[in-house]
């Protein structure tokens, strides 16, 4: 296996690596605690993590540490991280270069031989999860024999099942007997596919996967005082979650967890993609087998997995457009242009304005105040607030004095006269131009000439808004994405007129807002919903056609979307899909056809297609049953997802030649941030490149 590892350190010769540094801690009773420091050498900016060269130094540094164990030396052993991280996982840009199955399995095995002697040092090992620990770096401390976290610790979990991999170096394994199989199946499935979703330090103490809990400031002090009274005898660590699979309850929860587990995956991918799958099938057999033999099945799975289309492609999404090219937008002016904001205004007292309230406050600490026509529908606004703080702090994620201090910041007001000294103003009302119009002039007459006004609209004209103002130039798109404190993505709309110092402007309160930012002009629709309503729009072409309900909802189930278009069309709601739907058809013409039947249930106030019956089994809502009238040209799935493809082929195409985002990388990072397109396609261009549309359509590919 040498000849092994050295060819996979010769691949991966540019690692960053993350070195392995001892010292020796002398505990009160004489004790001797070696601390073990994972550190790259390099500040926040570059994180920890885990390529070959690496792992084979923390191997050969714990062999020393064994070796010292034997001889009576040491007592135990704590493994930390630099400053803000344990460690970010294994370094996925690399990993993709392991292209040969030997190479994969080679790498697999790198971090099993390492982990496998921290679980069995002879003496009791510890982690000290002082920051991130992600994949490989929450299944480094799984390896550990106990465990402390800091209340600051950024993000826990095992985000592979959301790569297109498995939590191979024994996390599947270790973890649902730490916390139980329920848990640990969302930890390892549910979360990582719920927007890859983390614990935070709190919360993995709740859980069980940490065993005490400290503050950041005296954390590494503390830790190693538990280590001490741990191996003194002092402290007994009691764990509620754990369980031992071989009682025949718990392999009965165990298998039930999975079977839940396998429908929540069936109702996101549709089979599209194997990653969670393969989680499913080793945390099954994994049951019955002890811990070695599980290392082989789960050496297996990566092997298999690393050499897949879904891996390739989910590794482009995520690094190269979400983690690269969503921190660095084209087109953002220089930060050094941007304004200070140290007031926020909002338009509007209804769900989204609160939202954008709620994010506003919580991420600038600033001042925000919310305005509507009434003290009724502010008060309504401002409990709706209120009350979404209260959940943070009854989860854990605010403390009392947070909490008061967040709630104090925020205002509301019937008069725009509130706004005189804020620096930006948003609104989100009513998605209609002239109320926008209104709004705007109402606005522009009490705030400063510095002030920046923006707008959330979805699919009307920015430049239209600004049309009478008195300075356009400080007006811009700033468009959210529903709910707004989990969807990443912020397309930001430039007129004619907006200056570099209001794009400037909004881009740096993205970034602080924790957004994906992207710099669109201002066309209708902007990016997303310009293409989600293209697609919408063919699937309720081929339904109206005579296509029938189930086979036209369920036809592009091979791309593995996070729901049908029916469903999202119920979600979005109706009549705002249908306002949408107007805009880019008065823009774009007939490739936005407007559905008769969609206004028919509009008409009658229905809401959705699909209903549960008495036994929980979907089916059609029969108050459609007579009210609506269809053609005779029934589809297949087949057919559909072809047009439905060289349909989107087509609207990208037109979308870059006109110019509303730089490259089809744009287009990419828009759908995946702000539609949830699933990364293991590698972004809609790339799908459309792989399945032929582009070229059938355009008669070109889009990346080449």
């Amino acid at each position: 296996m040498t000849q092994d590892y050295s060819a996979v350190t010769e691949l991966m010769h540019d690692e960053t690596v993350t070195h392995s540094f001892t010292k020796d801690v002398q505990l009160p009773d004489g004790k001797t605690l070696v601390l073990l420091t994972l550190d790259n050498g390099l500040d926040h900016k570059k994180p920890t993590t885990l390529g070959p060269s690496g792992l084979i130094e923390l191997r050969a540094e714990l062999e020393k540490q064994a070796a010292r164990a034997k001889a009576g030396e040491i007592h135990g052993l704590a493994i930390t991280g630099k400053p803000y991280f344990l460690i970010a996982g294994a370094d996925l840009s690399a990993v993709t270069r392991l292209s040969a199955p030997e190479h994969a399995t080679a790498m697999a095995t790198l971090g099993h031989r390492a982990y496998d002697l921290l679980a069995d040092l002879g003496v009791p090992t510890f982690a000290f999860i002082n920051g991130l620990a992600l994949g490989g770096g929450l299944e480094i401390a799984l390896a550990c024999n106990y465990r402390t976290v800091s209340t600051t610790a950024g993000a826990l979990g095992l985000p592979e099942a959301f790569l297109g991999l498995i939590p191979g170096w024994a996390g599947v394994y270790r973890l649902p007997r730490l916390i139980g199989p329920e848990n640990a199946l969302k930890v390892m499935v549910e979360n990582p596919l719920n927007n890859n979703r983390t614990l935070s330090g709190p919360a993995a103490h709740k859980l069980g996967v940490a065993d005490a809990l400290f503050e950041p400031a005296d954390f590494i002090e503390n830790s190693v005082k538990f280590a001490g009274s741990v191996l003194s005898g002092e402290l007994e660590v009691l764990r509620e979650n754990s369980v031992d699979p071989s009682d025949p309850e718990v392999a009965r929860r165990w298998l039930d967890a999975a079977d839940r587990a396998e429908k929540f995956v069936d109702a996101k991918l549709s089979g599209a993609t194997p990653a969670p799958y393969k989680v499913l099938e080793v945390f099954r057999k994994g049951m019955t087998l002890t811990q070695a033999q599980s290392a082989e099945l789960e050496i297996a799975a990566l092997t298999e997995l690393m050499a897949t289309h879904e891996f390739k492609n989910t590794v482009y999404s995520f690094l190269d457009l979400v983690q690269k090219r969503g921190k660095r937008p084209a087109g953002a002016p220089s930060a050094k242009l941007a304004r200070p904001v140290t007031k926020v205004g909002v338009v509007g007292a209804g769900l989204m304005a609160s939202q954008l309230a709620l994010l506003f406050v919580r991420r600038l600490n600033v001042p925000v105040i919310i305005t509507d026509l009434d003290q009724s529908r502010v008060d309504k606004g401002l409990a709706y607030i209120h009350g979404e703080i209260d959940k943070l702090q009854t989860k854990g994620r605010m403390s009392q004095d947070a909490v008061n201090r967040t709630k104090a910041l925020v205002s509301g007001s019937v008069t725009k006269e509130a706004f005189a000294d804020a620096d930006f103003v948003i609104e989100a009302v009513f998605e209609e131009l002239n109320v926008k119009k209104q709004v705007f002039a109402e606005v522009e007459a009490v705030v400063s000439a510095e002030c920046i006004l923006a707008t959330n609209t979805s699919s009307l004209s920015v430049t239209e808004m600004g049309k009478e103002l008195a300075h356009p130039e400080r007006l811009v798109g700033f468009h959210f994405f529903n709910p707004v404190a989990v969807m990443p993505l912020l397309e930001i709309a430039a007129t004619q007129w907006t200056n570099e110092s209001t794009v400037a402007t909004a881009f740096a309160l993205g970034k602080n807002l924790r957004k994906t930012t992207v710099r669109t002009k201002d066309a209708t629709a902007f990016v997303v919903n310009r293409v989600l309503l293209r697609l919408m729009s063919e699937v309720q072409a081929a339904f109206d056609e005579g296509t029938d309900a189930l086979t036209a909802d369920t036809a592009l189930r091979p791309m593995g979307l996070p729901m049908t278009p029916f469903t999202l069309l119920s979600m979005v709601g109706l009549p705002v899909a249908q306002h949408v739907n107007e805009s880019l058809n008065a823009s774009f013409g007939e490739r936005f056809a407007i559905s008769e039947n969609l206004g028919k249930l509009i008409d009658a106030k229905i809401t959705t297609l699909w209903i549960k019956d008495d036994k929980g089994a979907q089916i059609l809502n029969p108050e459609m049953d007579g009210l609506l009238s269809f053609g005779d040209k029934p589809s297949s799935q087949e057919q559909i997802l072809i047009r439905v493809q060289d349909a989107l082929a087509e609207e990208i195409g037109l979308l870059l030649a006109e110019g509303v985002v730089a490259e089809a990388a744009d287009v990419d990072l828009c759908m995946i941030t702000g539609a949830g397109w699933p990364m293991h396609l590698g972004g809609i261009t790339p799908y459309l490149d792989q399945v032929g549309a582009s070229d059938r359509v355009n008669g070109k590919k889009f990346n080449s």
